[in-house]
């Protein structure tokens, strides 16, 4: 471990003592650590690099062709996912979770694609990183 200090002004060090306690942290180290990680992945999918990430969709599966329309994305897309999981949580709403790897712009590309679908209500996507570079 290598240590080093940081200097900060007092409101902005007691803003970030309560973010910690909020979060579970039991020293600011860790949340430093955490944040540093954060700024990494975030220049890995900027820089276009190899990713992984997750897109979260919920969804009517009621909706009109949106099933089939979905379904041509992650086929159209296919290489570049990893796994997929569909839950049915109720009589009308889909969760479908995709696990997927590859470079940045693709990867945000069929995100945009499936959250854009008609039908879709709520659309995520979780940046994430190979962990090759962290």
């Amino acid at each position: 471990m290598e240590r080093f200090s940081i200097s900060m002004e007092e409101d902005l060090v007691k803003k970030f003592d309560g973010h910690l306690e909020r979060r579970g942290y039991s020293n600011r180290s860790e949340a430093v650590r955490d944040l540093v990680r954060k700024a990494l992945i975030d220049e890995e999918w900027q820089a276009g690099e190899e990713v992984v990430g997750v897109i979260t969709l919920v969804y009517d599966h009621h909706q009109r062709q949106l099933q089939d329309k979905l379904t041509a994305i992650q086929h159209d897309h296919h290489d570049r996912i990893v796994s997929a999981t569909h839950v049915h949580m109720d009589h009308h709403n889909c969760l479908e979770v995709i696990i997927v790897k590859g470079e940045a712009r693709e990867i945000r590309e069929m995100a945009d694609l499936l959250k854009a679908a008609k039908g879709v209500k709520s659309g995520e996507l979780t940046a994430a990183s190979t962990g090759r570079k962290l």
